[in-house]
């Protein structure tokens, strides 16, 4: 376990949202005093969400209807990983997206070229308007030799009433049918790691990963050599980390634990 005096020296803390600021549209007791205590620190946050059922300002907004007022650099999301990685990758190429409207409509405003035949990848993302027949398009295609790309591999997201499948279910689903598993961006994989050393100009010594999930937040950290804390205030229970193999370096109930040790 690192000491508590390692965590007052880092310069970056990363916090998801789901499970970790909020549950559904109710802020997480003490989450306002973690950023409070962060920036008296002189320290810097940064919100990376997994959930890409909405864009970067729908979750700007929504963190300022909760009383906090963020900038946009202030925010990643996957889907924002996964734009940046089609423009390096796919540029030009036909994309199929399984996304809900406001998601669709960032890509093409991004300058992704969205189809819905022949598409030279399929992309699917945290889509709460899924239908039978969008499940349909998307086996076909990757059965015809498209390419299987998701956000993030988050089976659950949890909400005030419990847990909603995500992404990683809905994956889970088209890999039953065509025997194709997909290439994920979002936390834990290198590409979101990338990105945010690339946002921040830091290193990975520098930064401390927050959030709920030990497969997300803290494998990010776990595998990539940042610093992982964990809130059991979402996903994760304490008996979920005996059988773990990835290992977070601290745990604390909330984030209200966490600001009253920095």
């Amino acid at each position: 376990m690192v000491n508590e005096i390692s965590l007052k020296k880092k310069k970056l803390f990363v916090l998801d949202m789901d499970g970790t600021f909020y549950l559904g549209n109710r802020l997480i007791d003490g989450s306002l005093d973690f950023i409070e205590k962060v920036v008296s620190k002189g320290k810097q946050y940064l919100f990376f969400t997994n959930n890409s059922s909405k864009t970067s300002d729908f979750y700007i907004r929504k963190l300022a209807s909760m009383g906090l007022n963020i900038r946009r650099d202030q925010i990643i999301t996957s889907g924002d990983v996964t734009i940046n990685y089609l423009k390096k990758y796919y540029d030009g190429k036909k994309i199929y997206l399984m996304a809900t409207d406001i998601v669709e409509e960032s890509f093409r405003e991004s300058g992704i070229n969205l189809c819905k035949d022949g598409a030279d990848a399929v992309v699917v993302a945290f889509d709460t308007s899924l239908t039978y027949e969008k499940l349909t398009t998307a086996c076909t295609l990757i059965r015809n030799g498209s390419d299987f790309i998701a956000t993030h591999p988050d089976f659950n997201c949890p909400t005030e009433d419990g847990f909603i499948p995500d992404c990683g279910a809905m994956c889970a689903f088209i890999t039953a049918s065509t025997g194709k598993k997909p290439k994920y961006l979002g936390k834990p994989y290198k590409e979101t790691i990338d990105c945010i050393l690339d946002h921040t100009g830091l290193t990975t010594d520098d930064i401390v990963f927050i959030g709920d999930r030990l497969y997300t937040d803290i494998a990010t950290a776990y595998y990539h050599g940042a610093t992982g804390l964990l809130v059991l205030s979402g996903e994760t229970k304490p008996e979920d980390l005996e059988n773990s193999d990835v290992k977070p370096d601290f745990v604390f109930e909330s984030l209200k634990e966490v600001a009253e040790v920095l």
